[in-house]
C-alpha cells in the first residue's frame, strides 16, 4: 500500500475505497515530486480531504490543490480564472477558482494539464520558494464528515 510517510494523512485517505485511495496516494507522489518545496496544507474537510501545494503555511499561498470525493480526485487551481486554458480543460464559474477532475492519475501528465500547472506556478503570487523544505501540515480536521465511500453502490 502506497505512504505519504505521514501517518495522520494515510489515515484520512484509508477512508476511501481502495481504488479512490490508490489515486490520491498516486497523484499526491506525482505533484509531490513537480513541487518538492511546496508548503503542504492538509484539510480533511465536511465535503472532502483537501491537500494543497502552497508557498507558506497560510491558506492565501495555495496555488494548487487535490480533493478527494467518493468516487474522484480533482484538481484545483486557486487562481484558475487567470490562467490560458486554450483547450477549454477547466471547470468551474466562481470568482477565482477553477478545476479539472482527474479521471486517473495519469491526467496530470497531458501536456494540456502539465502546461496549465506551469501557467499557475508561474503566476503564483507569492511563487514557491525554491529552498522550502516542503513541509506536510495538517490544518484542520472537520468533526463531522460526509462519507468518503460512495453511498449505495
Amino acid at each position: 500500500m502506497p505512504t505519504t510517510r505521514n501517518p495522520e494523512l494515510d489515515g484520512f485517505i484509508a477512508k476511501y475505497t481502495p481504488e479512490v485511495a490508490a489515486q490520491i496516494h498516486t497523484v499526491l507522489a506525482k505533484m509531490r515530486a513537480r513541487l518538492p518545496n511546496a508548503t503542504v496544507l492538509v484539510y480533511d474537510n465536511y465535503n472532502a480531504l483537501a491537500v494543497g501545494f502552497a508557498a507558506g503555511d497560510m491558506v492565501g499561498s495555495v496555488i494548487l490543490s487535490i480533493a478527494g470525493y467518493p468516487r474522484w480526485v480533482t484538481l484545483f487551481f486557486m487562481h484558475g480564472v487567470k490562467l490560458d486554458d486554450p483547450h477549454r480543460l477547466l471547470e468551474g464559474s466562481g470568482n477565482q477558482v477553477r478545476s479539472v477532475r482527474l479521471a486517473s492519475a495519469e491526467t496530470l501528465d497531458d501536456p494540456r494539464v502539465e502546461a496549465l500547472i506551469a501557467d499557475a506556478l508561474g503566476k503564483a503570487k507569492p511563487p514557491l520558494d525554491p529552498y522550502a523544505k516542503g513541509e506536510i501540515v495538517i490544518k484542520s480536521i472537520s468533526a463531522k464528515q460526509r462519507p468518503r465511500r460512495p453511498v449505495g453502490g
